[in-house]
Parts: C-alpha cells; sequence; structure tokens
C-alpha cells in the first residue's frame, strides 16, 4: 500500500478499511469476547504495536491471534507457520481470503494487522493506528485487572501530538529512505528522519517514557520502529548516520521498554530480518539475509530507573 513518486519520494497509502469495532456497536460491530480474531505478523512493526497492546492489557481470552509468516509474496500474508499452512480458527491459507470476503473487488495491499470477523470471516479493520487506540478504549470490560491505562484522557492530545510526529518521520520515515527513488529524494529523506531522531532523544534525555511518567501508546508506536532499527533500517534502508546502539538516549529507552514485559517478548529478530530481506527483492535482489548485527546488547543494563516513572502506572505488568 505504497508507491514511489515521479521525484523518487515514498508515499504511504493510508487509504484503510476505518470500520471500527467500538463498545457500543455503533459500525456494527460490537465488542464482544470470541467473535474476532486479531491477524498479524511478528515482522512487521505496525501489527507488532497491536501484539504488545493487546499483551499489556491482558485481552488475550477476548481477542484471539493468528500470526502469519514472516514473508508474503506480492499479493498476501499467508499462515506457512501453521500446521498445513492453514489458520487454525479461520481455515484460510491466505490473508486475502478474509479480505475478498469483506469486498470480492479488495483492490488494495493485503496488510497486517487486520481483525477479521469469524462469524463471517470477513475482515472489519486494517487500521492499525486506529486498532490499538480502540483496544485501549473500547474493548476496557475485556481489560486484565491491573492493566495500564495506555491513552489516558488528560494526556491525549499530547499523545496525540507525539505519535503524529513519530509516524510521519520516524515510523514512515525510515521506509522513506528506504525506497526513495533518487538520490535527492534519499537525502531529504535521511535528514528528516535524524532531525526526528535527534528531537526524541533530547525529549527523554529527561524523562523516561514519551508522555508523562507511565508507557503510552506513544512508546508502543516508537519502540516497534527502534527494536528494527539495527538489524534492518540501519543497513537494508541505508539509515545509516547512527546505529541505534550509537545513540546512548536512545539505546538507553529502547532497552528499558524490551526488558519490560509485553514488549520484547514480542519481538522476534529472526522473522524481522527475513521479512525484509527477503521481500522486499527491489531493495536486495539477492534476497541474502545478514548474519549480524550482535542483538546481546539489549539484554544489558539500561539505568533509566534513575528518570523515576511508572512504567504501568497503578497497573501491573502482564503475567
Amino acid at each position: 500500500m505504497a508507491y514511489v513518486n515521479p521525484q523518487g519520494e515514498f508515499n504511504r497509502d493510508t487509504n484503510y478499511i476505518t470500520t471500527r469495532i467500538t463498545a457500543d456497536g455503533r459500525d456494527g460491530y460490537p465488542v464482544e469476547p470470541g467473535r474476532y480474531r486479531l491477524i498479524v505478523a511478528r515482522a512487521c512493526p505496525w501489527a507488532n504495536r497491536a501484539i504488545i497492546v493487546r499483551r499489556l492489557l491482558g485481552l488475550e481470552d477476548a481477542l484471539s491471534i493468528g500470526y502469519c509468516g514472516p514473508v508474503h509474496d506480492e499479493r498476501s500474508w499467508t499462515f506457512d507457520l501453521d500446521p498445513g499452512g492453514l489458520d487454525p480458527v479461520l481455515k484460510i491459507p491466505r490473508l486475502q481470503d478474509a479480505y475478498f470476503k469483506r469486498d470480492p473487488d479488495y483492490p488494495k495491499g493485503i496488510t497486517v494487522p487486520a481483525i477479521v470477523d469469524i462469524p463471517t470471516g470477513a475482515v472489519v479493520t486494517n487500521d492499525f493506528a486506529q486498532i490499538t487506540l480502540d483496544l485501549s478504549t473500547e474493548w476496557t470490560a475485556f481489560h486484565r485487572e491491573g492493566a495500564p491505562q495506555l491513552y489516558p484522557e488528560p494526556l491525549r492530545d499530547e499523545i496525540d501530538e507525539v505519535a503524529q510526529r513519530i509516524y510521519t518521520e520516524i515510523n514512515n520515515g525510515v521506509y522513506r529512505c528506504g525506497f526513495a527513488g533518487t538520490q535527492q529524494a534519499y537525502d531529504a529523506a535521511y535528514d528528516r528522519l535524524f532531525t526526528a531522531l535527534d528531537w526524541v532523544s533530547e525529549r527523554l534525555s529527561g524523562q523516561r517514557y514519551l508522555v508523562g511518567d507511565t508507557i503510552t501508546e506513544a512508546d508502543v508506536r516508537l519502540f516497534t520502529t527502534l527494536a528494527r532499527f539495527d538489524p534492518v533500517y540501519h543497513g537494508h534502508f541505508k539509515c545509516n548516520r547512527s546505529k541505534l546502539s550509537e545513540m546512548p538516549v536512545l539505546w538507553a529507552y529502547a532497552r528499558d521498554l524490551f526488558q519490560t514485559p509485553g514488549f520484547g517478548d514480542t519481538i522476534d529478530f529472526g522473522q524481522i530480518k527475513a521479512h525484509y530481506y527477503i521481500v522486499h527483492k527491489d531493495i536486495n535482489p539477492t534476497q541474502i539475509v545478514p548474519k549480524g548485527p550482535d542483538l546481546s546488547g539489549w539484554h544489558t543494563a539500561h539505568g533509566r530507573e534513575a528518570l523515576g516513572g511508572r512504567p504501568f502506572g497503578d497497573g501491573t505488568p502482564p503475567a
């Protein structure tokens, strides 16, 4: 769901299926435990957000999850990790089958995360930004006891503002570098990305989390890009002014989150590397997956506790 314009600039198509699953069911899809299935891939940063939020909020019993493999063809993510190559609940081999149940002529990319209505087998939404917000605000009746407030009302305006800049400049900024079609477009994208990384590094130099003193939606959104930075974006996407591990504040911040229950335990570096280096044949035509870098440093002490902050606020970590 992206294209490169005549100037060589990467543009993401953000026209998603925006139907929402809400407590009052106003779009025709009320929140119901067991009715929906969240389809994700551990490789994908946008899907990784939903995996993290579902786990932090304790929605495992209410919202089942299906994992696509890290490598897909031009058209669809597939369930090649499951026995027989079929999702065990939806009984389909390809995620596109659920999109075509919703719209037989669905013309756009088959993306994760997607939430599928199990009774009909049709995709309800693939609007990744709204999905995690709705898990926080519409699914509250099924949150675990001690679930954190990832989108607390008093901080929503600030979270939205920070998250918007993170999305345009960092989450999408790495793609803008990686898929640039001209030197000029790449140079501009590179400068935008590292300007934003410097901004967020400065913001985090004196506070443990991006907004307030607890983990919020903004931290989830930044983390999934940082986790992929050294294994993929630094080399594959040419985001190589410096590695994450050479940016002291961001490296400590990322390790702090990685070592927090619900974050690092959702990361599969092997699947992440396989996805980018094998699927993006235009960037890496040999499809060779690099052996490096050494990722053992993610488990080292970060020292961010000295800044205070309470990761889960008045809540508790997930089991």
